[in-house]
This record gives structure tokens, sequence and C-alpha cells, in this order.
């Protein structure tokens, strides 16, 4: 088993407007901190000699994440080093229409560790698209983050998706559930 650490959309402005008034400062720490978690993961990875792909939204327009405008950026923290794979992409799954499946391959990988942004859109749909095509995937069960949607926070909906996406299966190949201080490379 060969494995990659995949982070999907964690830029600048990710979290903007994902919150009232009063819930973005709690949005904006719980981010900081699983920021925090996946910076620690990049590094353990590196040192193994464990793959690291960053995955990047380009949006247009006036959206926050609009390609070339500074919430699109991605939070230094988790920014890949020179060699080091970024990927692109335009709708929910990291592998649509996207250069990752060759990313991928050309490394050899058959299980990618996941985190990232946004919970119930870009890292639910990789994940299972993820195991769907053939890769095992681990989870990192806090080490993916959201905004407040209708009447769920955000921790409501990250606690939903990981008890849904947890063994999740297509045929041999399963999602599992691991907190990032359990993570070994």
């Amino acid at each position: 088993m060969t494995k990659a650490l995949l982070i999907i959309d964690v830029q600048k402005a990710i979290l903007d407007g994902a919150g009232t008034a009063e819930r973005q400062p709690v949005l904006d720490r719980a981010l900081d901190a699983v920021v925090g978690r996946l910076h620690d993961l990049e590094q353990r990875a590196r040192k193994a000699g464990v793959p690291v792909i960053v995955v990047q939204h380009d949006d247009q327009g006036d959206h926050r994440l609009a390609k070339g405008q500074p919430g699109w950026e991605l939070r230094p923290e988790i920014a890949p080093l020179p060699g080091e794979a970024l990927v692109h992409k335009t709708a929910c799954d990291a592998f649509y229409e996207t250069n990752l499946q060759d990313e991928l391959q050309k490394r050899g990988i058959t299980h990618l560790v996941i985190g990232g942004c946004m919970t119930q859109y870009c890292v639910d749909t990789t994940t299972r698209r993820a195991v769907t095509m053939g890769y095992d995937v681990t989870l990192v069960g806090d080490g993916h983050m959201t905004g407040d949607k209708g009447a769920l926070t955000y921790d409501q909906i990250i606690a939903h998706h990981n008890m849904l996406l947890n063994g999740f299966d297509a045929g041999s190949k399963t999602v599992s559930l691991q907190k990032a201080a359990e993570i070994a490379f």
C-alpha cells in the first residue's frame, strides 16, 4: 500500500460568510485548529517520504474563491512545497476534469489520507469518488471543516459525515476514520 496525503481546498476565504456574525469567530477558530492538524500531518508525511497533494478550488466572478483573488490563495500553513503536486479543480469532486488521477497513478498511490474543506461538498464527494475509483481512504476525522448550514452547526455536519463515511465501501475498497494524531505514515 502506497499512501498519499490529499488536502482539499484549504484556502484563505473558504469559510468567509459561512456563519452568522456571532458564529463566524467560532468557525474561524475551528478552521485554524483543523489547519494546524493538517499542517502537522503534512510535516509527518513529508518526513516519511509520503507524497503530499494539495487541491485548490478555482471559481470565477465574485465568488469568494475566484481564481486570482486574495481569498482564493491557499492557507500558507498547507501550501505545497516545490515539486509537490497542486491540483486545480472547478467542481466538488477533485477527480472531475483534473489531473488528480494522473498524479496518483504516477506515484503508484493506492491509499489516500484525506482532509480539508468543505466537509459536505468537496471532502465527501472526493472521498466517495476515491473509493469507487479503487483507492482505500483514511478520512482525517478531525481534519476537515465546513461552515454552519441552515439549522446545522459545522460540528454537527462534521459528525454526521464522519458517521456516514466511516466504513463506506465499494468492493474491497473502504473508508476508515482516524484522528490526525493517530495516523501513521
